[in-house]
């Protein structure tokens, strides 16, 4: 009887460890207006991700801020956070250190370097390829894998 309780309970063992893999993520990924942040809050911490846009109302800003909010858990795991700048006459930091014209999408790494810009919406997969690409993103992986160096 006690061998038939263990193997029955160790058959769900398994099941309940990839029912906990599976678990949606709990944190949510907010766009922050850019006048409220700046780059040193995120240095070494976050890779910025900056929606720009003259207008809210710009089909292209709402397309990204979409496509962004979509898959959240691919860019929560890649440490991304969003700002977003679509009032000019606000003349944010991230405006006058990036200089967009009109809708503009623009990655940054930790060490507050550019990556790519892009003057139209991209979606979180073509993003997770480009970050994933990093230097400092695969030593993270290599580092989350337990290779270190």
């Amino acid at each position: 009887m006690k061998l038939l309780i263990s193997l029955t309970l160790a058959g769900f063992l398994p099941l309940a460890a990839m029912a906990q893999a599976a678990e949606p993520v709990s944190e949510e990924l907010t766009p922050l207006p850019a006048i409220e942040v700046n780059l040193n809050d995120f240095l070494w911490k976050k890779r910025p991700v900056v929606v720009f846009a003259d207008d809210e109302n710009d089909p292209r800003y709402r397309d990204q801020i979409r496509f962004l909010q979509e898959q959240q858990g691919e860019l929560i795991k890649r440490d991304v956070v969003i700002v977003v700048d679509a009032k000019p006459d606000e003349n944010s930091d991230w405006r006058n250190k990036l200089r967009p014209r009109g809708f503009m999408m623009v990655l940054m790494d930790k060490d507050g370097g550019v990556v790519l810009r892009k003057p139209f919406p991209w979606n979180v997969r073509e993003l997770s390829r480009a970050i994933d690409s990093l230097p400092l993103r695969q030593l993270e992986i290599r580092d989350q894998q337990g290779l270190g160096n």
